[in-house]
């Protein structure tokens, strides 16, 4: 018996050859500028993710005008770093254009291996702080990649990071904290990984393997962190750390007043729940704040953003013009945020926590 033309493009197909291509029709509300001002509180400008070592954007005039041509106010730069190069950022970028940009510093973390690392750790608090830094950006490579002294793994619960990151809270410096990653990539990476594409074109972003803290471990040092230091606030990037689970977001919103949420690179997530953010934030208003982290910025990824917060569009490309969606191969549809809840979203939220 002969197979089918059906039956042989099945067993011959390969997942990275398939481009779905949807057949649903739906309402396309462009919205090429938001409702209100915005503040992007989760961008990069800077030279530290260049992969050649120079600065993201080339052309600031040029970055200037994608800012102005979608209300874009003020864009917190998470790309500081420390010393030298915090300080190339802020004469780049903040002092150049006085308001529209707020640089955060980094920890330089091989301070750990110090046989005093809470105090040589303080000292670079204190530095960041005195050249300029609107704050601080804690990576995921804490709790992943550094090391003390010992050679033990630190996470973000470890009583120097604790002792470091009070000191930002006493000198009034809010902290952005990406602790983990998307769930998925710490689930095994088998045919039920729902994001087995994008690890498949990033191998280095799976920590499934051995000898790395499960994804819940990294969480309660998170929490833990949040509420050892109840002096500090946090912005907790990427919806929290945990986009994926907006009943633990909203319930960390409940027990931690000083931590708040942006929705930096999680639009293609919360696209597949927008009931349930817009409940978090008709919950907590006054906690969310918008961030994109697409970086260098551009028109599509702002007016993608923009048409995810404002409209009830279904079923529409997360990342127009990618033949295969980053990030999964889904479709978002739009949260309708009630237009009273916009301005806190768009901007106030992050000018109080960022003291802007």
């Amino acid at each position: 018996m002969t197979d089918t033309p059906t039956e042989r493009l099945v067993d011959t197909l390969l997942l990275k050859d398939w481009r779905p291509r949807p057949q649903t029709v739906t309402d396309v509300t462009p919205v090429p500028r938001p409702a209100v001002p915005v503040v992007d509180a989760h961008n990069h400008v800077g030279r530290w993710l260049s992969p050649d070592g120079g600065w993201l954007v080339d052309d600031v005039p040029a970055l200037m005008r994608v800012l102005d041509d979608h209300d874009v106010a003020t864009l917190v730069n998470l790309d500081g770093r420390w010393g030298d190069e915090l300080t190339a950022n802020l004469d780049r970028y903040d002092r150049t254009h006085p308001g529209r940009f707020a640089t955060f510093a980094h920890l330089d973390w091989t301070a750990l291996r110090a046989d005093d690392a809470a105090a040589a750790l303080v000292v670079q608090v204190d530095d960041a702080a005195r050249r300029g830094a609107r704050g601080f950006k804690v990576w995921k490579d804490l709790g992943l990649t550094h090391r003390d002294g010992t050679g033990a793994l630190v996470l973000p619960d470890d009583g120097r990071v604790v002792t470091a990151l009070a000191r930002a809270g006493d000198l009034g410096l809010p902290v952005l904290v990406h602790t983990a990653d998307p769930v998925a990539f710490f689930d095994p990476l088998d045919a039920t990984n729902e994001r087995v594409d994008e690890l498949g074109e990033h191998p280095d972003w799976w920590f499934g393997g051995p000898g790395l803290p499960t994804f819940a471990r990294l969480m309660t040092a998170l929490e833990t962190l949040v509420a050892a230091t109840p002096s500090t606030t946090y912005v907790g990037a990427h919806v929290g750390c945990y986009a994926e689970n907006l009943t633990w977001v909203s319930r960390m919103l409940d027990d931690h007043p000083n931590f708040n949420v942006d929705t930096g690179g999680r639009f293609a997530e919360l696209g597949r729940t927008p009931r349930a953010f817009r409940r978090l934030v008709e919950r907590h208003p006054t906690r969310v704040l918008f961030g994109t982290d697409a970086y260098p910025p551009d028109a599509t990824a702002y007016e993608t953003a923009f048409r995810f917060l404002e409209t009830e569009d279904e079923a529409f490309e997360y990342a127009p013009g990618e033949s295969v969606p980053p990030q999964g191969r889904w479709t978002i549809s739009g949260a309708g945020l009630p237009s009273s809840l916009l301005p806190l979203v768009y901007a106030d939220n992050a000018r109080r926590v960022f003291r802007l």
